[in-house]
């Protein structure tokens, strides 16, 4: 099971390359940085895009925010083997600028095969950007660390509308707490929820 799950990962990697997305993003990176950890994991944390310490690694979330991303993961007793942590975009973008839309909407159908694969309980957005990819009308400042059941709607190749139903838990993205020190009490708080919602899904 949890082979076929990273085949199904591995082949999705693959699709990106051989699909040729963003390539003037692919260009100017240094690789694809597309996910990592447990293939099938309960929870999935979704950021927006590569940084630089990520491109040069290979994997999302390796810099200072995932030096804190860790310890918010120890803080309720789990690891980045039990977790899966990935991005919208899975190419750095040039000087660790926002992604633009059209490369986040060019990179979803490949965020929305992984989240398929994976078939986590709760997908955990982290910043208000990865949120607007689940939750679109709501404002990250008025709903971080609150779960939501949704119908997230997922074009198949053949143009024909389907969704998967999921559990969203949005979160502040880690860097915030790095600009602003008074955040990381905020953060750590949500993070606290997460095994509660972890026991009701």
């Amino acid at each position: 099971m949890v082979q076929d799950k990273q085949q199904g990962l591995n082949n999705i990697a693959s699709s990106i390359v051989d699909d040729n997305i963003c390539p003037d993003l692919a260009k100017g990176a240094t690789q694809l940085v597309f996910g990592s950890g447990n293939p099938d994991a309960d929870l999935v944390f979704v950021g927006e895009a590569p940084g630089k310490n990520e491109d040069l690694q290979g994997k999302p979330f390796v810099g200072a925010s995932g030096k804190l991303l860790d310890e918010m993961l120890d803080s309720i007793s789990l690891s980045r083997d039990y977790v899966y942590i990935t991005n919208i975009v899975k190419y750095r973008p040039p000087n660790n600028r926002d992604p633009l839309p059209a490369e986040k909407q060019a990179f979803l159908p490949y965020l929305q095969a992984q989240i398929e694969v994976i078939h986590p309980k709760i997908v955990i957005p982290l910043g208000r950007h990865s949120m607007n990819c689940f939750l679109p009308d709501l404002q990250i400042g008025k709903v971080h660390g609150q779960a939501h059941r949704i119908f997230w709607p997922i074009t198949a190749d053949s143009g024909e509308e389907k969704g998967i139903n999921i559990t969203v838990l949005p979160l502040y993205h880690p860097a915030m707490a790095l600009y602003n020190r008074s955040m990381r009490s905020v953060l750590f708080d949500d993070f606290k929820h997460i095994l509660k919602v972890l026991l009701e899904v």
